[in-house]
């Protein structure tokens, strides 16, 4: 079996995000979150996937914008985020090795703690503020 390459080529973060995608879409957990968010805008968020990762892995200024707030209403939790890891780095490796696939694993698993933490807070934010209003 030949030694798998490095991400290094646009063509190459086309396929990682793709399949990557593929199998988030069939998965039994996130699949669903997924597919009601998306519906038929798949092809733009692949896009904007595609420019998210050259600028994160190439320092190409490709993608601009904020990526936390349409996460931030989705209801998911750590499990979710766990789920979304584990596919990640699962298909990552079946395709890719080398530093700029360690560093698209890293990034991918700080992201997704950011995301997870900065949800958990805005949860707790919120009903704090609801059960405030409440007793008053």
């Amino acid at each position: 079996m030949a030694a798998l390459k490095d991400i290094s080529t646009i063509e190459d973060i086309k396929q990682m995000v793709d399949s990557f995608y593929g199998n988030v879409r069939k998965d039994e957990l996130i699949g669903p979150i997924f597919n009601d968010k998306l519906q038929d805008r798949w092809e733009p968020h692949l896009q904007k996937m595609y420019n998210f990762w050259q600028t994160i892995l190439f320092d190409v200024r490709a993608y601009s914008g904020t990526p936390f707030p349409p996460h931030k209403q989705l209801p998911v939790d750590q499990t979710h985020f766990d789920r979304w890891i584990a596919i990640f780095n699962s298909t990552i490796d079946t395709q890719f090795a080398g530093p700029i696939t360690e560093e698209a694993k890293m990034r991918a698993t700080n992201m997704a703690f950011m995301f997870s933490h900065k949800i958990e807070y805005f949860r707790n934010a919120e009903n704090e503020l609801r059960n405030s209003i409440k007793k008053s």
